[in-house]
């Protein structure tokens, strides 16, 4: 099953994963108010304060984005990624606020050695991703990636920073991570994991008919 996903921080909203803490949990807005005394307060404009009710910690938003904490949430990495795509895939996470073009540059990378796990060259994305289609990845996955200039003509060198890159592009390649990973790598060991639990003699007749079959 797939893990459940991060609510990132977003302007008064009321609820999302505190970037202190981490706790899904009730947020609370105030306007930033300044003057000598309380008689003479002042709202300052486009500045707000947000508190979690869990840890009590605050975060601070100028106009409708966050600057402090610096921290930018994304989904979990997938469980099932190996341990190298894992790691772009957690660095991608850490800069995305500074460097959408780097992290996206981390998650071109990371799929390209995601291919590679499955037992593709590596060498072409295209011809990787078409390869992983014919053996059960969505078809409109390509297409997907193909708008993120992962595959097609316009596909950009993984690990290349590319000037048209953007925080939104960069988020739909962390999703796009975990979805290659959901479906050609845990889906495959849940259905293996359901037919092991089978009676044997059970197993023995389904091996018997797709053995007649091919």
């Amino acid at each position: 099953m797939p893990e459940q996903s991060i609510i990132s921080p977003a302007y008064q909203e009321k609820s999302f994963h505190c970037p202190h803490c981490g706790v899904y949990a009730r947020q609370y807005w105030f306007d930033v108010q300044y003057g000598e005394d309380k008689y003479s307060m002042k709202v300052m404009s486009g500045l707000d304060v947000c508190i979690c009710e869990k840890c009590k910690d605050y975060s601070l938003w100028r106009n409708t984005s966050m600057i402090f904490p610096d921290k930018t949430f994304v989904d979990p990495a997938s469980k099932d990624l190996p341990d190298s795509v894992k790691a772009d895939y957690k660095e991608a996470a850490s800069i995305l606020g500074k460097s959408p073009r780097g992290a996206a540059a981390l998650l071109r990378l990371a799929i390209q050695k995601l291919c590679m796990h499955l037992g593709q060259p590596g060498k072409n994305l295209n011809e990787d991703i078409g390869e992983l289609v014919k053996q059960g990845l969505p078809t409109k996955t390509q297409k997907a990636l193909d708008i993120v200039r992962v595959t097609g003509s316009e596909s950009v060198h993984p690990g290349t920073l590319d000037v048209n890159d953007n925080p939104e592009i960069a988020r739909s390649l962390f999703k796009l991570v975990n979805f290659i990973a959901e479906k050609m790598i845990t889906e495959p060991k849940e259905i293996d994991a359901l037919y092991e639990v089978l009676p044997e003699s059970k197993r023995k007749q389904i091996d018997e008919r797709d053995s007649t079959a091919s």
